[in-house]
């Protein structure tokens, strides 16, 4: 063929273009699909400890290998936690976090607390013995879970709506009564000092959750982690991986925050224990606000993911709080937990949350 003018700039202008492509085209063929997940935050959700085995099978089939749930009646003991963790491994789930709750007297500052005390001590020890990398708990002065409504959302699912105005009001509770931050902050501080070196030594990390709902006064008691203040004073009462919280980007954003930044933060000192992952409208911070599906609000959940995948944050994550479907509440027992009168969903508003979550991390691992 004759060689022309035309021919050659297009031979040279095709190989060009061919040079351009190919570094792209090598990659796209290279490198893997799905992104692996290891080293990445590790989806979860919460489970009841006495799941059978199709139970702990539905949980495999729609992608998820961790799980976590309240602990037992304390002191926890390793037969116990052992064969707990045993019997859901074998159904292919890990127990990464495990609730520990029953020490009012701590809380509250009250006699007997060293008793109850030694107990989680002894706890934490034998969570380290089976290998439990995280113990969650609450340290409220009182939940003022009163305020939560249901309100309706798109197609008529249940939202979880909370407005202080309804119950700013209500009186403290005769068998707790009213508490101050420093009474709070006081009991606290007792109790990471006692427990705080032995989570160390056993290898556990504790994961403090924030107020939910983030009131400044729950039945005349102020609280000490409804502000991002409080949460960075929990810290710094000692200054240790194992002393963390439960970054919550849905109660981040009800404080105002911005959830990014507030990740940064605690991600920064490696005092992310445990993370919430959930979205929400507010109105007025603090005191008025809507949890809604994970895909709508005000929370930028692909940025928050990116993040915690930046930060190289590899414990449990959470997408908590699925909101109320037809499909969940046609079925006896579809509606799951506290939040069932409130606008919370069951296991198919569960599986809309793990479904967006894992696309979410896969998208973050894959940039």
């Amino acid at each position: 063929m004759k060689t022309t003018r035309r021919n050659l700039l297009k031979s040279v202008g095709a190989a060009g273009a061919s040079a351009l492509l190919a570094p792209g085209i090598a990659t796209a063929q290279t490198k893997s699909w799905p992104p692996s997940e290891t080293g990445a935050p590790k989806i979860c959700l919460g489970v009841n400890p006495n799941l059978d085995a199709a139970g702990l099978r539905r949980y495999k089939q729609i992608g998820v290998d961790y799980v976590l749930m309240g602990g037992p009646p304390l002191p926890w003991t390793e037969d116990v936690l052992r064969e707990r963790m045993s019997r859901f491994k074998t159904g292919g789930l890990t127990i990464i976090n495990m609730m520990i709750g029953g020490f009012p007297k701590t809380i509250y500052g009250k006699p007997g607390r060293d008793e109850e005390i030694e107990k989680i001590i002894q706890s934490i020890r034998a969570a380290g013995k089976v290998g439990l990398p995280v113990i969650e708990y609450n340290f409220y002065a009182h939940r003022i879970v009163e305020g939560y409504y249901e309100e309706l959302g798109r197609g008529g699912a249940g939202m979880t709506a909370f407005g202080f105005d309804r119950i700013k009001d209500l009186p403290p509770l005769p068998d707790i009564g009213a508490w101050t931050l420093d009474q709070m902050w006081a009991n606290i501080t007792y109790f990471l000092k006692a427990v705080v070196p032995e989570a160390e030594k056993a290898g556990v990390r504790l994961a403090q959750h924030p107020n939910d709902p983030p009131a400044p006064i729950s039945r005349g008691s102020q609280q000490i982690m409804s502000t991002l203040a409080g949460w960075k004073k929990l810290v710094d009462i000692i200054k240790s991986p194992y002393n963390g919280i439960t970054f919550d980007c849905g109660v981040t954003r009800e404080l105002g925050e911005d959830p990014v930044a507030v990740a940064k933060y605690f991600g920064a000192r490696d005092c992310i224990n445990h993370v919430h992952y959930r979205n929400v409208i507010v109105r007025k911070p603090y005191v008025d606000y809507t949890e809604v599906f994970i895909d709508e609000g005000q929370v930028n959940m692909f940025a928050v993911m990116q993040e915690l995948v930046k930060l190289k944050y590899t414990r449990g994550l959470y997408p908590e709080h699925p909101r109320a479907i037809d499909y969940d509440r046609e079925r006896e027992n579809g509606i799951i937990g506290q939040y069932a009168k409130v606008g919370g969903g069951g296991f198919g508003g569960e599986i809309y949350n793990v479904g967006y979550t894992k696309a979410m991390l896969q998208a973050a691992l894959a940039r």
